[in-house]
């Protein structure tokens, strides 16, 4: 995992309160390179292990309603890079023209297997494609919508700096995101200003507190929470 230097970021992404969390990454660049050989490793092996879960979730996608098993939709993840996600189809087909690119409990657009599958967090197991293919890591800020980054404040270009992750702190503080948009007028709106700026501030003061270590305890923290 390579940390650019500081003339090699993008524009976009060049102010003051950015340089502040890259030179914090710039002393932990063997812990990034530890942190590379880790997801590669253990992303492998994982999809090895999981492959009859793949099998099984798969089919009952395909049986439970028309369309692809994989949701491939455009993120953002390091210095602003483009990819296509990795996520197990949990919605109807072309759900992301028809509302928010994020969803509330009682989503119309979920379908029945789908439910079952975001219930225990299913949904991101393929997420272990992009981990393995340098597009992701295990923890980190998690990967938003160009929409979504487009709204990002100057400080919030810092999470930029490491690839985007499957699980984070703001993401087991934020578990239920769902039932916080449920009552939405505009979920759109509501995400924006209200729930992207508290998870970010746990996103910004995760890289401030990078460790191997920090990024073990949390993905022990998303696995526990998950079964409770």
């Amino acid at each position: 995992m390579r940390l650019k230097n500081w003339e090699e970021i993008p524009d976009f992404m060049k102010n003051e309160k950015v340089k502040v969390y890259h030179d914090i990454l710039t002393k932990r660049k063997t812990s990034l390179m530890l942190k590379r050989v880790f997801d590669i490793l253990v992303s492998f092996f994982m999809l090895i292990i999981l492959l009859p879960v793949f099998v099984v979730l798969s089919l009952m996608i395909k049986f439970d309603s028309k369309g692809p098993v994989f949701y491939r939709q455009v993120r953002v993840t390091q210095y602003g890079r483009k990819f296509r996600i990795f996520k197990f189809r949990t919605m109807i087909v072309g759900a992301d023209k028809i509302g928010a690119h994020v969803t509330s409990n009682g989503d119309s657009r979920i379908t029945k297997i789908g439910k079952k599958i975001r219930d225990y967090r299913l949904d991101e197991v393929p997420q272990l494609i992009n981990v393995l293919l340098g597009d992701m890591t295990f923890v980190g800020t998690r990967p938003e919508a160009v929409m979504y980054v487009e709204h990002y404040t100057p400080e919030m270009y810092a999470t930029l700096l490491l690839p985007a992750g499957i699980t984070s702190e703001a993401s087991i503080m934020y578990k239920d995101e769902a039932e916080l948009l449920e009552n939405a007028e505009n979920v759109n709106e509501v995400y924006i200003n209200t729930i992207l700026p508290e998870k970010m501030k746990y996103n910004l003061k995760s890289i401030k507190q990078f460790s191997v270590k920090s990024e073990v305890k949390t993905m022990f923290r998303t696995i526990w929470a998950v079964l409770k």
